[in-house]
Parts: structure tokens; sequence; C-alpha cells
């Protein structure tokens, strides 16, 4: 089952990670949430991750459509895009909102799900060499 998309870029973690937020910005969303995984596994657990971030990004018309059609569609929200360092190279990573579709039985949510993922394909896109 594939639940997500992913875009490999060469270069350094921190300049793909302020890219990311760049690019998700250019597409309406916003940052709600950022998780450094890798310092709080270094933190909890005293063990070592390349750099991981999660980011819960979220396009505040598209959240308020989603939860209008299906109050418990947060669950699924927000959208979460991973950027992580894999050698020399930062994977980047973004949820398939479609998945709220195969989840909710709200026939509004085919609609919105599908803009979302338009704009995070085009968020992952942009950030190709």
């Amino acid at each position: 089952m594939t639940y997500g998309s992913a875009v490999t870029v060469p270069g350094s973690f921190a300049t793909t990670l302020e890219a990311v937020r760049a690019a998700l910005a250019e597409q309406g969303f916003g940052v709600l949430t950022e998780i450094d995984v890798a310092a709080t596994m270094k933190a909890k657990l005293d063990v070592g991750l390349e750099p991981y971030v999660i980011l819960g990004a979220c396009n505040p018309p598209l959240a308020y459509r989603a939860i209008q059609a299906d109050a418990s569609i947060g669950l699924l929200l927000p959208c979460n895009v991973v950027v992580r360092q894999v050698g020399k190279e930062t994977v980047v990573e973004a949820i398939d909102p479609m998945m709220m579709v195969d989840l909710s039985e709200a026939p509004e949510m085919q609609a919105v799900a599908e803009e979302a993922a338009t704009r995070l394909g085009a968020a992952l896109a942009s950030l190709k060499p």
C-alpha cells in the first residue's frame, strides 16, 4: 500500500528543509508543527539518527472544507511532510491526502483530497533538480 510520495534532492539537509518550507508556502500550506525526530531520539533514547524532521503542513481553506465534510478527519490533519537525510542526499516525503477519501464516507472529501494532493505534488515537484 502506498501512502505517500517522495522526491530525492541532492544537497544539504538544511538547505532542502528551507526549500521545502518555501515550496509548501507557495502552495498555500503553513507549517503548524515541526518535530525534530533525530533530536528527540537523541534526548530520549541516546541514539543517533541522520537528520529527520516531520513538518505538519496545513492549507487552512482545505482543512476547513475537510473538517466541514467530516469532523473526525482532524485525526489525519495536518498533512505530514518528512524531510530526512540519506547519505549525501535528502529525501522529502508527503502523505497522500487521498487516504482521507479511503477512510471517510463523506463524498465532499474527494475534491478536498484531490486539491491537496495536487498542491503537495506541485511542492515536491518544485524541489527536483
